[in-house]
């Protein structure tokens, strides 16, 4: 699209991706692409009730785009699968990426990608934050974990372009992130500014080996981290406004031609160190494309109208706006944003879908341990003490979902008395858990990322001292074992979705027969590609 004619303050408009409240288009998003000429959107659960209302509002917003002589619209959305998903229900929802990586299938990635994309498109979304191509390497970190596909550099490379493959064969834009990686925080850039401080040949050697993997094979975009490396920026800026990581290494290094975008500029990384509105400009300064604020239609239009300032007091040329303006538009043009997507409802989760869906996520469920041969589960009463799914960052949202993993066990035939555990409650329910397992032989445990949680490690341990023999059960990280190595039987689920709770039962009751392999070390005994096929009984 020809730019020439545009003013200052359309260029700089495009290169804002913005999100707002409700599951209409409000009057916050309606005054950002008519008076500000927004880009684009992105979508949160917040956003979302059900499919048909998402290609309503994704049409709205294109229509309302046009009406104002804009380009067509990024509409843009964390679908990353498993437990990073901002839509839920009425789609075919895919394993997330450690859960894949389990499965042990590179064309597991690339077919789930592709029919996720597939469905993102009919429901008008065309840009995806992901895959994440973080390598998660410290087992504390507490916002990676699952959403990476494991701790060996060259298999998160291989999963990772396989998937960013098939987003794009599915004409959605993939977004490769968090360059140059977040594997190895014990920080959430959400609440604050880490610091990676590995030397530059160890960053090389794992970090970067998926990003520059993606790079060569054409990956649309990448999104930069808030996160400080002092090895390639020792100003102590952090990725995102680092002119010397941005252009030096991804752009001339690299040799990235595409797109750059933030991460969501509000983050507190940015906005208490740095505020959005001044960081914005730093950001472009440092080699940005489009910059990332999700909530704020304040911080919004305050980024903006700085950009626009930049320009005009000289501290950005407006060739370095026009370059930025060219790729975007040049994206734009080669994903089709003015198609119109097709009929949602012939497309998205359909019988097809679902059935891979199940599948991928069948493949995944992993038994690390059984020394006392307790599973397939007895045909006896059954207590499943099962953690509630909470949001453990600020990437998480909220799961409506109503299914438990003893509502799982009893649909395939499992006699089940179950107490389901609110993460904050599980220290204060101890005693009352203790007295009931009591009466029961047979005891399933599903924790959830109790290696940070020591009120779950204490009631599992409470189990032990009393004699049980539990079956303990990961509901998302998997690094669980390494605070109680003694229990006989372990299973990772990797996330607590409906379909890995119904596929952790199939495999628990006999069902399934064991496939997954551990895509991370869990302590010395259980190195990453462990996993145990078959039932020992």
């Amino acid at each position: 699209m020809e730019f020439s004619r545009w003013t200052l303050e359309q260029k700089i408009g495009q290169m804002i991706l913005g999100g707002f409240e409700g599951t209409e288009p409000a009057e916050h998003v309606r005054t950002m692409i008519k008076d500000h000429h927004m880009g684009g959107v992105i979508y949160f659960a917040r956003n979302v009730r059900h499919p048909a209302q998402v290609a309503a509002l994704s049409r709205d917003l294109q229509l309302m785009a046009a009406e104002a002589g804009q380009p067509p619209l990024w509409i843009s959305i964390d679908q990353e699968g498993g437990m990073v998903a901002r839509i839920t229900e009425g789609v075919a929802l895919m394993p997330g990426a450690m859960a894949l990586a389990a499965g042990g299938s590179a064309e597991a990635a690339y077919e789930s990608a592709k029919i996720s994309g597939t469905e993102l498109r009919a429901l008008g979304i065309n840009l995806n934050f992901a895959p994440d191509l973080d390598i998660n390497v410290n087992a504390m970190n507490p916002v990676i974990g699952v959403r990476s596909f494991g701790e060996q550099p060259d298999r998160v490379a291989e999963l990772g372009v396989q998937t960013l493959r098939g987003y794009q064969d599915a004409n959605v834009v993939a977004t490769a992130k968090h360059f140059p990686g977040h594997g190895d925080t014990h920080i959430d850039s959400h609440l604050d500014l880490p610091v990676i401080t590995h030397s530059s040949e160890r960053i090389r050697s794992v970090e970067l080996v998926p990003f520059i993997k993606a790079v060569e094979a054409g990956v649309d975009s990448v999104m930069s981290a808030h996160i400080r490396f002092p090895a390639f920026d020792d100003s102590g800026v952090p990725v995102t406004l680092s002119h010397r990581v941005l252009t030096g290494l991804l752009r001339e290094e690299l040799g990235f031609a595409g797109v750059i975008m933030t991460d969501c500029m509000e983050m507190k990384a940015i906005a208490d160190h740095y505020g959005t509105v001044h960081a914005a400009v730093m950001a472009v300064e440092a080699g940005a494309d489009l910059v990332l604020i999700s909530h704020s239609l304040e911080l919004q239009a305050g980024a903006a109208a700085a950009l626009v300032e930049a320009v005009r007091s000289g501290r950005i040329s407006e060739e370095r706006i026009d370059q930025s303006v060219e790729r975007l538009l040049a994206l734009k043009a080669k994903r089709a944003l003015a198609a119109e997507p097709g009929d949602f409802s012939r497309i998205v989760n359909t019988p097809e879908h679902r059935s891979a869906a199940e599948r991928f996520s069948e493949a995944s469920i992993t038994l690390v341990k059984d020394t006392a041969g307790l599973l397939p589960l007895a045909a006896k009463p059954t207590l499943v003490l099962t953690v509630e799914p909470a949001a453990v960052s600020l990437v998480d949202e909220s799961y409506g979902e109503r299914a438990t993993l003893g509502s799982a066990l009893a649909a395939e035939g499992i006699d089940v008395r179950e107490r389901v555990i609110p993460l904050t409650k599980a220290g204060e329910l101890t005693q009352e858990m203790l007295k009931e397992a009591g009466w029961y032989e047979q005891i399933v445990v599903g924790t959830y990322n109790a290696h940070l949680h020591p009120d779950q490690v204490s009631l599992v341990r409470a189990l032990l001292a009393l004699g049980k023999q539990p079956v303990v059960a990961a509901l998302r990280n998997p690094y669980d074992l390494q605070a109680y190595a003694d229990v006989p039987a372990y299973v990772c689920l990797y996330e607590s979705r409906p379909l890995a709770l119904q596929s952790a039962a199939k495999l628990m009751s006999g069902a399934l027969v064991p496939q997954g392999k551990l895509p991370v070390t869990i302590g010395e005994s259980y190195p990453a590609g462990w996993g145990v096929t078959s039932f020992v009984r």
